[in-house]
């Protein structure tokens, strides 16, 4: 049995993007669409027996009709060559106000024939042509259900927190112990599991987080975890695995190095259970490159522009998002010519910045209780003396100070 497992799909997201003149579209939205079409076309050519969502399919709760129907007709596309495909709601996926439908309620509302939408802690038996899975489902959760209950109304946020993560953990459990052991069986859910690696999808949580322990979620009877609602691919336990699928695309610069995929799994049913698990592999997808390149400029550059070339030069920017970052003395600043450097960025796929970071001379400063008080001269010399001024420098320029000054002050005597 062969499973597919991704999660964080957030269509929606266009920042670093341009409109493309073919389609009128964001390019950002058309960099997604092009990763879940890899993934699609990868469940099919290798005959995929479910495909596992683990939440957030949009970055808004309230998708453009486009987003839906990009969304829509890749799913399609699964179930109409007979693969399951089980969406669990994510955070982004939820309405703003409760009642209203979630992101990706019309699956169920249309009846689509073999799309299963999870939006409770519930268990789902998924028919599969390699056989049954059981399904232990674990959405996102709304905290404001539990803000309304009458136990809870005089509890400060980090007590509801508690006790929303000490209800989800004991639900989780009914719901383990109710499992068939001779049926191969996993876990679907979008959450915080504490101890993973959090990267740049901190700025796109709506609200704060409530978070589980990994030892809830890696229950021995389960074959495999499949986590969504991180960015970063990790794996935070081997027995079960539970692992975090990662997003197909970079959102920004925090994830510039971070490998972005999908999760592949395999089971075999008719081993002992714990045993199911025979193979597992992130598959890497084509996403979009953010490249940051960082410049020195050294004192002595006497073309500083040529340095930044050099170093530009020495990327590969095709079709990147790039960032430049270039660190320049102050008195050199006015000598960088910005448009040779935007013509060497000219085939980056989009500029997110030019930052010029500029090095000014470190000024020393006498504090006020040092200086009250103080004549002229002294006040050089103790200048002169912070700065560790070699003695015949800092008496010459005490000399020519003092001679300035009878000269401020119409004194010619010597």
């Amino acid at each position: 049995m062969k499973l597919l497992h991704f999660a964080d799909l957030h269509i929606g997201v266009e920042n670093y993007g341009r409109t493309d003149p073919d389609t009128g579209l964001s390019t950002r939205l058309l960099d997604f669409l092009a990763t879940f079409d890899e993934l699609v076309d990868f469940a099919l050519a290798n005959h995929v027996d479910a495909v596992l969502f683990a939440g957030d399919a949009y970055k808004s709760r309230d998708p453009s009709q486009t987003h839906q129907r990009e969304f829509a007709s890749r799913i399609a596309r699964l179930a109409n060559e007979g693969i399951p495909v089980l969406l669990v709601v994510g955070n982004h996926d939820l309405p703003a106000i409760p009642g209203r439908a979630t992101a990706v309620e019309i699956f169920p509302t249309l009846a689509i024939e073999r799309v299963f939408v999870a939006d409770r802690i519930a268990t789902i038996l998924l028919p599969t042509r390699s056989g049954p899975l059981q399904v232990v489902s674990l959405p996102w959760v709304r905290r404001s259900a539990f803000l309304a209950r009458d136990e809870t109304r005089d509890l400060t946020l980090d007590d509801i927190t508690r006790r929303l993560e000490e209800s989800l953990t004991g639900l989780l459990s009914l719901e383990f112990q109710r499992l068939d052991p001779s049926i191969p069986a996993v876990l679907v859910g979008h959450v915080t599991a504490r101890g993973a690696s959090v990267g740049s999808e901190r700025s796109m949580m709506l609200g704060r987080d409530h978070s589980l322990n990994i030892s809830d979620l890696a229950n021995p009877l389960l074959d495999y975890v499949a986590l969504g609602h991180i960015h970063k691919h990790q794996t935070l336990s081997e027995n079960p695995k539970v692992a975090y699928a990662g997003s197909l695309q970079r959102v920004d610069f925090s994830e510039e190095d971070e490998q972005k995929g999908f999760c592949v799994i395999d089971i075999d049913p008719d081993r002992p259970q714990g045993t199911r698990l025979v193979g597992f592999h992130h598959q890497p997808v084509q996403a979009r490159p953010f490249l940051t390149i960082d410049v020195q400029v050294r004192p002595h550059d006497e073309e500083p522009t040529d340095r930044v070339l050099k170093a530009i030069a020495g990327k590969y920017i095709d079709g990147a998002i790039v960032r430049l970052r270039i660190e320049v003395p102050e008195e050199l600043e006015s000598r960088l010519q910005e448009t040779p450097i935007r013509d060497a960025l000219s085939h980056a796929h989009y500029i997110a910045a030019i930052q010029r970071n500029v090095v000014r001379p470190r000024r020393t400063r006498l504090s006020p209780e040092a200086s009250r008080g103080l004549a002229p001269q002294e006040a050089l010399r103790l200048y002169l003396d912070s700065r560790n001024t070699e003695p015949e420098r800092a008496a010459l320029l005490l000399r020519h100070a003092e001679s300035l000054m009878r000269e401020e002050l119409g004194d010619d005597s010597e």
